[in-house]
């Protein structure tokens, strides 16, 4: 008796669960006005975050985009144009500043904010710099280009210098 009383409480339990869950669906509104679709969010790439996937959304590219000579080429690039601000160099600052911004279809970039801040002049300096990257290889996404948010980080101060250690070490005996 005890085993059918447990499973009729089952049984009503199961029934009244879609209830349940109908219940806490946040109600349509009276007179839904149809909204327009908006712009898909643009997708934010940071280097080694690129992977081909089976079902990817309709804006993420297939393709990063590529600035052309590669990280060298932009590392010289900033080398070339960054004019360290005078504040800066007086306070001593080093550090990189994160700046985004999109590659647009045609290989050059829009709408630079300040993502992680050095100083006001560091970052009044990148977003200057930034805007004069040009000829960008776009995003692609099934063969066509695709403007995609990206993140730079813009050395200031020494940052952006690789220092290798000359001296071999030797191993312990």
């Amino acid at each position: 008796m005890n085993h059918r009383l447990s499973g009729m409480k089952f049984l009503i339990l199961a029934l009244l669960f879609p209830v349940a869950a109908w219940a806490q669906q946040p109600a349509a509104p009276a007179a839904a006005v149809p909204t327009p679709p908006s712009a898909p969010k643009p997708i934010v790439l940071r280097p080694g975050h690129m992977q081909v996937q089976a079902n990817p959304a309709a804006n993420r590219p297939d393709r990063a985009p590529v600035y052309p000579g590669g990280a060298e080429a932009l590392g010289l690039f900033f080398l070339q144009n960054i004019k360290y601000p005078e504040a800066a160099r007086v306070k001593q600052l080093s550090g990189t500043v994160l700046v985004r911004a999109t590659v647009n279809v045609d290989g050059t970039v829009s709408n630079p904010t300040v993502a992680k801040s050095l100083s006001p002049e560091c970052d009044a300096e990148a977003l200057r710099v930034v805007v004069l990257l040009t000829g960008w290889q776009p995003a692609m996404r099934r063969a066509r280009p695709l403007p995609v948010l990206i993140e730079l980080p813009v050395p200031f101060g020494g940052a952006g210098e690789v220092r290798v250690e000359q001296k071999r070490r030797k191993p312990k005996s």
